[in-house]
């Protein structure tokens, strides 16, 4: 390993540094990582345009399928910027809470784009016009997971009002598939406010091992094919409680 940068910062350990074996796979590999060894972005210094992990090309699959010319996307969660940078020629915002993600992925994985607001996702996109998205893609971490208020029922509900007629929520998720308590009320939560819904996962060992999981809401039928999915298969979560923000009756 050949170590380029690692800081603390109020959010986060982030660490920056090259391998030559990403998964098992030999080559010459860029990771910007954060605390518990929690890979947040990857690039392939030999095809740097070449999208490593499953989860958002799988993302690319459903956009593609269902909203094959969209125009506007808002993004919860910067890391390297791998959706925002694939999108480059559409219009993007992206919110990203740490300033200090947002200089590395310029800095060392070639982010170019300037469309990245500092600060809380939600306060950012509760300022933006009603109706105004095609897309909004949650992908924020901390060390204890995906945030609360990103997973409440206000949240889905401010959503789907920043969303157009036939707009998408998708987010990315880590959880123990069909068997988690949490992802089953995240879930049901999501169909408080959409009348669709698809939940997919990647396999893993076994029903205790945390997979990677992508949960989608849409008002309009959601299409796929599962070939395109990168590996991950459409599961059925269970009934859930409703989260509601904390501190609210």
């Amino acid at each position: 390993m050949d170590l380029l940068f690692k800081t603390a910062s109020p959010n986060h350990e982030i660490t920056v540094y090259d391998i030559t074996e990403l998964y098992g796979e030999k080559g010459r590999f860029r990771v910007l990582e954060f605390s518990n060894q929690a890979i947040q972005g990857a690039m392939d210094l030999d095809e740097p345009a070449r999208i490593l992990f499953e989860y958002p090309r799988a993302m690319i699959h459903l956009i593609e399928s269902n909203m094959p010319s969209f125009d506007r996307m808002f993004v919860i969660g910067h890391g390297i910027g791998t959706l925002a940078g694939h999108y480059a020629e559409r219009r993007v915002k992206v919110a990203e809470l740490d300033p200090t993600v947002v200089e590395l992925s310029k800095t060392f994985f070639g982010y170019t784009q300037h469309n990245v607001s500092i600060g809380d996702g939600r306060e950012i996109l509760g300022n933006e016009e009603q109706h105004a998205y095609d897309c909004i893609v949650l992908d924020a971490f901390t060390d204890k997971g995906t945030p609360h208020h990103l997973i409440s029922q206000p949240f889905f509900a401010m959503c789907r009002e920043k969303l157009d007629s036939s707009g998408m929520l998708m987010m990315n998720l880590f959880g123990k598939g069909e068997h988690d308590q949490l992802m089953n009320a995240i879930y049901t939560t999501l169909g408080e406010e959409f009348a669709y819904l698809k939940a997919f996962a990647l396999p893993s060992g076994g029903t205790s091992d945390i997979q990677n999981m992508i949960l989608v809401g849409r008002n309009r039928p959601i299409g796929f094919q599962a070939r395109q999915m990168a590996g991950f298969t459409e599961i059925e979560p269970g009934q859930g409680y409703v989260i509601r923000d904390r501190g609210s009756n």
